[in-house]
């Protein structure tokens, strides 16, 4: 539910002469005091409202009786790249404990979502419509508890499945859904760009213990990170190129580090460079994906 509605909700007791108070809100919605005491310091601090807590009553009422919340609205497909954004920045890490959390935040406010506890530098992310549609779709299965079939596609082949997705996380800019298999299986992590197709069931399933909740945290990406000694077109501005850590080390040369490979050469299959020097392994395998597509616009049989 977006905090918007839950500050309309604060705003009509306010004018019904209730007092509300963050406890209130809390009960109301089901959310957290902290949460709450957010909605209203955002009430407060970003809305402008005349905000007056009246000890005797123990809640809130505004000191200007003629103020007015401005009309905040936005439609379905806005919120939901708001989402897909608020999460990748605030699940996004590196060093630096600053802007992006602040963006989280930020986008977090328009969405209802609570952004989780990281910082980092600002990065960029591209917010591909297919991506943010199977994330919404993912999103609302896991909040209705819904089982989803998906056609996944990974290093061993395509395979179709029934998940029961419990959670979505964004690391080392790749997107995953944590979920568990119908049959029982333990939790495991799917990459989201590895969905072909995604139908959510009228099927329910049980909670589960989270007794191997740490699979998310043990399943993703070594933590070392690969390093690639790329010539770029133009100087870097900040220490990130696209949102990957980036060091120069000499004339437009920079050493960049990247966690999940195939993200990553998508990333140079896309932006602009002059020259990939290192790792070896890298420029032999970004040299097959590019001679594969040579080979289907020529319209060759593929081995």
């Amino acid at each position: 539910m977006s905090n918007m509605h839950r500050i309309h909700w604060f705003d009509q007791r306010i004018r019904e002469g209730h007092y509300p108070s963050s406890k209130d809100m809390a009960l109301q919605f089901e959310i957290s005091r902290r949460q709450a005491q957010r909605d209203i310091e955002y009430m407060a601090v970003s809305l402008r409202a005349p905000l007056l807590y009246i000890a005797k009553h123990r809640g809130y009422s505004y000191e200007d009786k003629t103020y007015v919340l401005p009309h905040l609205y936005i439609t379905e497909e806005e919120k939901d790249v708001l989402s897909f954004l608020a999460r990748k920045y605030g699940q996004y890490s590196s060093d630096q404990p600053s802007r992006v959390q602040r963006v989280a935040h930020l986008l977090s406010r328009f969405t209802g979502e609570e952004p989780p506890e990281s910082f980092g530098q600002l990065p960029f992310f591209e917010a591909q419509p297919r991506l943010i549609e199977i994330n919404g779709q993912l999103a609302f299965a896991i909040s209705h508890r819904a089982i989803v079939h998906i056609r996944y596609r990974d290093e061993a082949g395509e395979s179709r499945l029934d998940i029961c997705p419990v959670q979505l996380v964004s690391k080392y800019n790749a997107d995953y859904v944590a979920a568990y298999g119908t049959d029982g299986s333990r939790k495991r992590l799917y990459r989201v760009d590895g969905i072909m197709d995604l139908q959510v069931t009228s099927r329910l399933f049980e909670d589960r213990d989270e007794q191997d909740a740490a699979v998310v945290e043990r399943d993703l990406p070594a933590i070392k990170p690969f390093t690639a000694r790329i010539k770029l077109i133009h100087e870097l501005e900040e220490a990130t190129w696209f949102g990957y850590a980036a060091r120069p080390v000499g004339e437009l040369l920079y050493e960049i580090d990247f966690y999940d490979t195939e993200s990553f050469m998508q990333q140079l299959m896309q932006a602009a460079w002059q020259r990939l020097d290192a790792p070896k392994w890298l420029r032999a395998r970004l040299q097959a994906r590019c001679e594969q597509v040579l080979s289907r616009l020529n319209g060759e049989e593929m081995l």
